[in-house]
């Protein structure tokens, strides 16, 4: 109740002040990865190109959550790599709290939502179970799709994205990939399962403030959606109004996010910035 409480005080200030409120997400992990609870706001420290901001808004503990899991399907997954996928996509989805909300994205030749965004979670392990190997991997058309089913959800948003290859076939390039995930505010997961890491999944989990794994094993999937989940159960939510305002005249201008914690042994990540209108 009192993380409500305060989320709603965020929007007010939000909307009622007339500027706008920048929301940043950030996770801050031990010399183990393990999340750092207990974090006080003045531990932590916001700077917009380079220029510190004011910390108005602070909130710690679990958020609303709308995550998407998209899951390879192409010809290459088929056997255990598909059916360990699925089975670690229906742990990442029993760890959700009952409120959050998810949708299911099947990946091959197209994106096609097999579960759209709910909460019924009868119906996303339905879905999950359905999936059977087809197609190839068209992975930047994608992403790029469920980024934009995920982006406009509200509150806290994330793709978890498990794929064992390379792009094919996209109309899309990576560079395209990435602009869109710049505007989305979207937490990317990237998963690479097998010899090849996509470049493109690090730049995705840097520039959105999320994490990218690459594993040698199906076996190690499960605790790779376990880890997700947890992290995403222990994050901050930090709100700052920038003190130099958006110019009405002016094109879209990218800013940088650098987010600073003031703990020894602790690394934080965040959204490296935004687009200002």
């Amino acid at each position: 109740m009192r993380i409500l409480t305060l989320l709603v005080s965020l929007l007010a200030l939000q909307f009622s002040s007339g500027v706008h409120l920048v929301e940043v997400y950030a996770t801050v992990v031990d010399a183990e990865g393990q999340p750092v609870l207990g974090l006080a706001q003045e531990e932590f420290r916001i700077l917009e190109d380079g220029v510190p901001q004011p910390i108005s808004a602070f909130v710690a503990g679990e958020f609303p959550l709308s995550a998407a899991v998209a899951i390879d399907r192409s010809w290459s997954m088929a056997g255990e790599p598909l059916r360990m996928a699925k089975s670690a996509a229906h742990v990442f989805l029993g760890q959700l709290r009952h409120q959050d909300r998810a949708l299911i994205v099947a990946v091959g030749n197209e994106a096609e939502i097999v579960a759209p965004l709910s909460v019924d979670r009868a119906a996303h392990h339905r879905a999950l179970e359905a999936l059977d190997p087809w197609g190839t991997t068209s992975l930047h058309d994608a992403i790029i799709a469920t980024l934009d089913r995920i982006h406009p959800a509200t509150g806290r948003r994330a793709l978890v994205l498990l794929s064992d290859g390379v792009d094919r076939y996209s109309r899309a390039t990576a560079a395209e990939v990435l602009a869109r995930a710049r505007r989305a505010d979207v937490l990317v997961y990237p998963i690479a399962l097998g010899r090849v890491r996509p470049e493109l999944f690090a730049e995705l989990a840097v520039l959105s403030g999320g994490r990218s794994f690459h594993l040698r094993r199906p076996r190690e999937l499960e605790s790779t959606f376990r880890a997700i989940a947890d992290e995403l159960r222990h994050q901050y939510l930090l709100g700052y109004t920038p003190s130099r305002p958006p110019d009405p005249g002016a094109a879209e201008q990218w800013r940088s996010i650098t987010v600073e914690v003031n703990r020894p042994g602790v690394s934080v990540r965040a959204r490296d910035g935004y687009i200002a209108h």
